[in-house]
C-alpha cells in the first residue's frame, strides 16, 4: 500500500458536473418551492444561497415526501427503517421533557443527561410527524423543543461545554427545522435561545479554542461546532453563519477543517482512494463519530446548494472508505501522526492505529453509502459494506444509554435510502 498525492486515486469518476447539475435542476423542478434553492457548487465562502431553502437541513422535501410513500407503500428498507423509529422510546408522543435553566457537561453538576435524550425525542417525533403525519407526534416535538427555549439560558461546565454547545447545538436546530410550519412551535423565540446560548460558545470555540494550542482538540470538537454554525445559520436565514461554517470547513486552522481531519492520502491493493482520519490513532469510537459530524456538514450543506461532499477531491469519502476498511476488519496504512498539545503545544505522537472500540456501531454510513453510491454512482466498496453490515439504522436510544449513543441523530435507512 503506498501513498498518494493529496488528489489520491479514485476507481470510478462519478457523474460530470454537468450532469450533476442538471440532475439537480430537474430535482428542483419537481421540488417545487421545497426544492434545492441553488446549483450546487464547490465554490469558495460566500457561497450562502440567496434564499434558504427549508426544510433544508439533514432532510429536504425530497427525502420526507421518499420515505412517507415508501413506508405508506410498506417497502423495504424504508418500512425496516421505520419499524426502528417507532419502536424507539423517545419516538412515542408521550414523552416529557425535562428542561433546565442551566446546561452543564463536564466538572461538578453535570446534568446535560437531561438535554440530549429530550433533543433525540424531538427529532424522532418531528420525523414521526413528517413521515407518519401524525398530530400527536408533532404536538410532543413542539412541546420539548417550546418547553427548552422557554428555560435554557446557558450552556456551562468545563471545557466540555464546547462540545455541548456544538453537538446539541447542531441537533437541536435540525430538530426545529422539521417542525418550523408547525402551528404550535415558537420558532422565533427558540432562533432566539440558538443565537444567544448556542452560537456564542461554537464562535468562541472556533476562534480561540478555549486558549489552547491550535492542534490541541480533537477534529470532532471542530466539526460538532462548525455544524452548529451551519445549522443556525440555516435555521436563521443567516448568510454571514452559513459562510463563517463553510469558510472553516475549508480552510479553518483546527483539526476540524479538511485538510487538517485528514491528513494522509493512499491507495490500497484493489486501487481505492482512503484518507487516514486525524482520530484514529486515539480510537475508533471517535473516529466514526467524526464521520458522523463532517456527514452532517456535507448533508445539511448540500441542501443548501453547496456540495463539501466534493471538496478538495472527495477526501471525506476516502476518509470514510479508511475508517469502514478498517472497522470491518481489514488492514490499512498509517501514518505517525504528531500535533502539539495544552497552551505550549507539547509534542505528542500515536505512531500505530488504535484498536481501541473497533467495529463499533454508530448510525453514520446509511448518509454516505446513498449519497456516494446512489447520488454520485461511485464506487464505494468499504462504505457500503460498512452500512449492510448494521442496517437497518437506529438513533438516539438504540445505541447505548450515555451521550456517545446520542451523538448522532440516525434514521439513515428510513432518510436516506435510495
Amino acid at each position: 500500500m503506498s501513498r498518494t498525492s493529496p488528489q489520491g486515486h479514485h476507481r470510478d469518476t462519478g457523474p460530470s458536473r454537468r450532469r450533476l447539475l442538471k440532475t439537480v435542476g430537474g430535482l428542483a423542478a419537481g421540488l417545487g418551492a421545497g426544492g434545492f434553492a441553488t446549483a450546487l457548487t464547490s465554490g469558495t465562502a460566500g457561497a450562502a444561497p440567496a434564499s434558504f431553502t427549508h426544510p433544508g437541513m439533514l432532510h429536504n422535501a425530497g427525502d420526507i415526501n421518499r420515505a412517507k410513500v415508501r413506508v405508506a407503500a410498506g417497502t423495504d428498507p424504508w418500512l425496516s427503517g421505520w419499524k426502528r423509529l417507532i419502536a424507539n422510546g423517545r419516538a412515542q408522543s408521550t414523552w416529557t421533557p425535562r428542561p433546565v435553566a442551566t446546561v452543564i457537561r463536564g466538572g461538578d453538576g453535570q446534568n446535560y443527561g437531561q438535554l440530549f435524550p429530550d433533543i433525540a425525542a424531538a427529532y424522532q417525533n418531528a420525523l414521526r410527524w413528517r413521515v407518519g403525519g401524525t398530530e400527536a407526534n408533532a404536538a410532543c416535538a413542539a412541546k420539548i423543543l417550546n418547553a427548552w427555549s422557554s428555560t435554557l439560558a446557558t450552556v456551562t461546565g468545563s471545557a466540555d461545554r464546547f462540545l455541548a454547545a456544538g453537538i446539541y447545538g447542531w441537533q437541536f436546530a435540525n430538530a426545529a427545522e422539521l417542525m418550523r410550519d408547525y402551528d404550535g412551535f415558537d420558532l422565533a423565540r427558540f432562533q432566539e435561545m440558538m443565537v444567544n446560548v448556542f452560537y456564542p460558545l461554537n464562535n468562541q470555540f472556533l476562534n480561540d479554542h478555549n486558549g489552547a494550542c491550535i492542534t490541541n482538540y480533537w477534529a470532532n470538537w471542530d466539526l460538532c461546532n462548525v455544524a452548529s454554525v451551519l445549522a443556525i445559520g440555516i435555521l436563521t436565514d443567516d448568510a454571514a453563519k452559513y459562510d463563517q461554517a463553510v469558510s472553516y470547513f475549508k480552510s479553518g486552522a483546527g483539526n476540524g477543517s479538511m485538510a487538517h481531519a485528514v491528513p494522509y492520502l493512499y491507495t490500497d491493493s484493489d486501487g481505492y482512494a482512503l484518507g487516514q482520519w486525524q482520530e484514529s490513532g486515539r480510537d475508533q469510537g471517535h473516529t466514526m463519530m467524526g464521520m458522523g459530524q463532517m456527514g452532517a456538514i456535507c448533508e445539511m450543506a448540500w441542501n443548501q446548494g453547496e456540495d463539501l461532499y466534493s471538496y478538495d477531491g472527495r477526501r471525506f469519502m476516502k476518509a470514510a472508505q479508511y475508517v469502514a476498511k478498517y472497522n470491518l476488519g481489514n488492514d490499512v496504512p498509517y501514518t505517525t501522526y504528531s500535533w502539539g498539545t495544552g497552551q505550549n503545544c507539547a509534542y505528542s505522537e500515536q505512531s500505530v492505529i488504535s484498536a481501541a472500540s473497533r467495529g463499533q456501531v454508530r448510525p453514520v454510513w446509511a448518509q454516505l453509502h446513498f449519497h456516494y453510491n446512489r447520488r454520485l454512482y461511485l464506487d464505494d466498496k468499504y462504505i457500503s459494506a460498512m452500512y449492510y453490515s448494521i442496517a437497518p439504522e437506529g438513533g438516539g436510544g438504540d445505541y447505548g444509554t450515555t451521550s456517545g449513543g446520542y451523538d448522532q441523530l440516525g434514521f439513515g435507512t428510513l432518510m436516506y435510502a435510495k
